[in-house]
C-alpha cells in the first residue's frame, strides 16, 4: 500500500505540475463545458472534438489545485481515440473506485487512473478528483455546465 501511495503522490505531482493538454484547443471542437468545484473553487473548461462515437481530440483550461488538474491531465490522456462506451466504462470504474473504494473498479482501469484510489482516504478531496469527469458526462451529453455538488 506504501508503494500505490507513493506512486499517487508522484502522479498528482507530474500531473499537477506538468498537465498534459491544458492550453489544447481541439481543431473542430464540437463539444464544450464548463466545470465548478464550489467546495474549493476548482474550475474547468472542457473541450473535445467527437467524431460519431469516438472522442478523437481533448483539451482543457481551468485553474483547480493539484488533483484537480492531475485527474484532468490523465483524464484527457485516457479518453482519446475511446468510443462513448468506453469512456463511461472508465466514469463508472473511476468513479467506483474513489467514491467507494472499489478495488475491483480500480483493477480494471489503466495505471494512471488507478493512481486516485488514494483519494478516498481524503473525503474531501473526491470531488477534486473527479470535477473533470462530471465535466466530460456534461459535455458529452450537450450540457453547458457541470458541477460536483
Amino acid at each position: 500500500m506504501n508503494e500505490l501511495r507513493e506512486l499517487y503522490q508522484e502522479m498528482i505531482l507530474d500531473h499537477g505540475r506538468h498537465p498534459r493538454n491544458r492550453g489544447h484547443h481541439p481543431e473542430g471542437a464540437n463539444c464544450c463545458a464548463n466545470g465548478y468545484n464550489p467546495l474549493c473553487g476548482d474550475r474547468l473548461v472542457l473541450t473535445l472534438r467527437r467524431e460519431g462515437e469516438v472522442v478523437v481530440d481533448v483539451g482543457f483550461d481551468g485553474q483547480g489545485c493539484a488533483i484537480s488538474t492531475a485527474a484532468a491531465s490523465t483524464m484527457t490522456e485516457a479518453i482519446k481515440g475511446k468510443s462513448l462506451a468506453e469512456i463511461e466504462r472508465l466514469f463508472s470504474d473511476y468513479h467506483a473506485m474513489v467514491t467507494e473504494g472499489s478495488a475491483e473498479a480500480a483493477s480494471r482501469l489503466p495505471g494512471k487512473l488507478a493512481v486516485f484510489a488514494g483519494v478516498g482516504e481524503f473525503p474531501m478531496r473526491v470531488k477534486c478528483a473527479t470535477l473533470a469527469w462530471h465535466t466530460l458526462r456534461a459535455a458529452l451529453a450537450g450540457k453547458d455546465t457541470a458541477t460536483t455538488e
